[in-house]
């Protein structure tokens, strides 16, 4: 919501002091709702959109949607016991209409069990403590409701690599099979021998919004995670996952090969 104000501020060719002029507010509360750090009214909301000549009432009430949730999500109580990513990834999570991941060498988090995530975690640089690291683990188990259309694609190499022992790859294996025959979620592979592959290698997280323009792609970035929502990379990265989605096995034949990995064991 923030975001979408700015750039709303930005094309209507104003600056923050002039916004806050229109509201009759200092241009520090301007900043700070752009900035996520202040929430704003339904009324002033409206008012700003009508100043910036937003005729767009689908965008208009999708923000003011958002404005007005007061609703106060279970990732609150790890409010400054992980970092504001966590949190942020949380909400997008429960606000989203539906959810693609491209998982390389990872199995992405949703689907990962407790033991396979503790092992990912453990690998981190610099070594979290072990507070850290339980705390990050009961966050990604309590993530893992699913509540919306998801599709996952998972390369090979994923399935593959053992984060920690056999057992916990079998059992990891096991546990996407039983999420593959869910309603909700989607399960493709990307075996080592598939054609064409080289382009569309990235991992991604991309999560839907109540309008396409309030779409968000996630990156992982060495300084942590990377929210991405302007409409030229949004229309980059769906064009990204139709080229994954397009060379990945059906699937039903996904499960059959997850199942021969797991035998494999």
């Amino acid at each position: 919501m923030a975001t979408e104000l700015r750039r709303l501020r930005e094309a209507a060719g104003l600056n923050a002091r002039q916004a806050a002029a229109l509201l009759g507010v200092s241009p520090a509360q301007i900043t700070h709702i752009e900035s996520g750090l202040a929430g704003v009214s339904e009324k002033r909301l409206r008012r700003l959109a009508s100043h910036y000549a937003c005729t767009d009432d689908e965008l208009v009430d999708a923000l003011t949607a958002m404005a007005t949730c007061r609703t106060r999500g279970w990732w609150e109580e790890y409010r400054g016991l992980l970092p504001t990513s966590f949190l942020d990834l949380s909400e997008l999570d429960h606000h989203a209409s539906f959810r693609r991941d491209v998982g390389i060498l990872y199995v992405p988090g949703l689907l990962q069990t407790e033991h396979y995530a503790r092992a990912v975690f453990s690998s981190r640089v610099p070594e979290l403590t072990t507070e850290e690291l339980e705390l990050r683990v009961r966050h990604r188990m309590a993530r893992q409701e699913i509540t919306f259309p998801y599709e996952a694609v998972i390369h090979e190499a994923a399935l593959r690599i053992r984060v920690s022992d056999r057992a916990a790859s079998r059992t990891q294996l096991t546990r996407l099979l039983e999420l593959s025959e869910t309603d909700r979620v989607t399960l493709r592979v990307i075996p080592f021998d598939l054609d064409n592959f080289s382009r569309a290698s990235s991992t991604m997280t991309y999560v839907g919004g109540p309008l396409p323009k309030l779409d968000t792609v996630v990156r992982d970035a060495p300084h942590g995670s990377v929210f991405i929502d302007s409409e030229a990379q949004l229309n980059a990265y769906r064009g990204r996952f139709r080229k994954v989605e397009a060379v990945s096995l059906e699937p039903e034949r996904s499960r059959d090969f997850i199942h021969k990995l797991a035998k494999e064991l």
